[in-house]
């Protein structure tokens, strides 16, 4: 069949994109139409820059015209993102010399995400990109006990004639944390602002030097912190955690929609699925789902969002993080190889991100909605 530029032009009227307002054909989304035969290539512009809505109005496109015209019809979708500059916008400040910040989430407590942080920190590290960890859970750091490193202090070195903190390093990562300037039995009892301040001075007078990946261990919820974070630093992607379990499930769509929302627009590059399932040493074939079975899987699926793999409740995993060495460093086990694979797609879906949207801006606060300050 012989596909007709109007005819596909008056069917993409049915087709509209988050964030776009409009159908694609009366917001001017659609730039150009063009077919040959049984071809059709469609150029579309888009403002919103998350890669789930990208990938949605694709994938409408092609469903659209092979179900309308052809199911042979072969589809090309050319997507451009171009987002439109807004008046009164704060804009945050980038680290030069770091290549890609991944903020790693989750709705709920509990679920793992330190743990997960700290075995994907030294697993890039194991695959030769510099690495760095910022601890931005200002209530609750893990990152000093989790590397071994709980009686540090960062020292002060001077970068082009200012004073800057040295991170610690420990197993080749360069980590960050307020847990370094408390004592380990000290109560961190601050209001947002203060903990927005703290946060805003191990970001930005550190000296992290070259990074390939700055890993930032977010507190859970969706508060006040990840706000800061989101206007402070422009975030390559986010990195949700969740247990397979249904109560967890629905605080973690929650941190989806936190990165995907029209005000931050953060590409959410996966979930992971932490203590996925149990296998006895004893029992090595069987496997039981204390938590539930594939339950951040079928989450991610939902959200049209990748999936990057799952966790086992593996005793030697608590262990390791309690005495400070991350359990991705133990050679040849199968936390290693679980941590590999995870770690690869998170390089992966970083890759296809870069590839595929323009750099990453910090979020621009443009209201005021949700401060108390504000007089009504």
């Amino acid at each position: 069949m012989k596909l007709d530029r109007k005819e596909i032009l008056k069917a993409l009227e049915t087709i509209s994109v988050a964030g776009e307002g409009k159908n694609i054909v009366e917001s001017g989304a659609v730039k150009n139409v063009v077919t040959f035969g049984e071809e059709a290539i469609i150029d579309l512009v888009l403002t919103t820059p998350a890669m789930h809505i990208k990938k949605r109005a694709e994938d409408d496109i092609r469903k659209l015209i092979q179900e309308k015209f052809s199911p042979d019809a072969k589809v090309k979708v050319n997507i451009k993102v171009e987002a439109p500059e807004k008046a009164n916008e704060i804009k945050g400040k980038a680290i030069p010399g770091i290549k890609n910040i991944i903020a790693v989430a989750s709705g709920k407590g509990g679920v793992g995400k330190s743990t997960v942080t700290a075995n994907l920190a030294v697993t890039l590290a194991k695959m030769g990109f510099s690495v760095g960890v910022l601890d931005a859970d200002i209530y609750g750091p893990s990152m000093p006990i989790m590397f071994d490193v709980e009686t540090e202090k960062p020292i002060s070195v001077m970068v082009d004639g200012k004073s800057k903190m040295k991170p610690i390093e420990s197993y080749e990562v360069k980590i960050l944390s307020i847990g370094f300037f408390t004592a380990p039995s000290q109560a961190v009892i601050w209001r947002g602002p203060m903990a927005s301040k703290a946060l805003n001075q191990m970001i930005f007078d550190a000296d992290w030097g070259e990074l390939d990946f700055l890993l930032i261990d977010l507190p859970p919820g969706t508060g006040d912190i990840h706000l800061s974070i989101m206007q402070s630093l422009p975030i390559t992607g986010a990195v949700v955690v969740s247990t397979p379990q249904a109560v967890a499930l629905a605080d973690a769509k929650k941190g989806v929609s936190m990165f995907m929302s029209d005000s931050i627009n953060v590409p959410v590059l996966g979930i992971i699925e932490n203590m996925a399932y149990f296998t006895p040493e004893e029992l090595p074939d069987n496997k039981y789902y204390i938590f539930g079975k594939e339950g951040a899987k079928n989450l991610a699926e939902d959200l049209n969002v990748p999936f990057l793999g799952e966790v086992p409740l593996v005793q030697s995993i608590r262990e390791a993080g309690d005495y400070g060495r991350p359990g991705a460093l133990q050679t040849g086990s199968v936390v290693e190889k679980v941590f590999e694979e995870i770690t690869r797609n998170v390089v992966q879906e970083t890759v296809n991100r870069n590839e595929a949207l323009p750099a990453t801006e910090a979020i621009k606060i443009t209201t005021m909605a949700g401060c108390s300050a504000v007089k009504k």
